[in-house]
């Protein structure tokens, strides 16, 4: 099973090759904000991709519609109720 670091916490769990991150991590206790609730609706659950990126498809149209409205969006960037893991990742959870 693929893992997923997160930063600044350092905590790394488990998760279901192909499951999007938000709610693998919310399964195992991670804090990731998410107002919409996970539909692809908001830019709370932004997350910026540290290590093994190259690994992930890239967003979807509609992914990248929402990002272009997060202040601190960066090109490695990603929102974690649309990131399918499917390999060793390390993110960050901005502040």
């Amino acid at each position: 099973m693929p893992t997923v670091t997160f930063l600044p916490s350092g905590r790394t769990i488990e998760v279901a090759k192909g499951a999007r991150l938000l709610q693998a991590a919310l399964d195992q206790g991670v804090e990731i904000a998410h107002s919409c609730g996970g539909n692809l609706a908001c830019t709370t659950c932004h997350v910026i991709v540290k290590k093994g990126g190259w690994w992930l498809s890239g967003p979807e149209p509609d992914e990248e519609d929402l990002l272009d409205a997060v202040s601190d969006v960066q090109s490695n960037s990603r929102l974690a109720c649309q990131l399918k893991v499917t390999r060793n990742i390390t993110v960050e959870i901005p502040s």
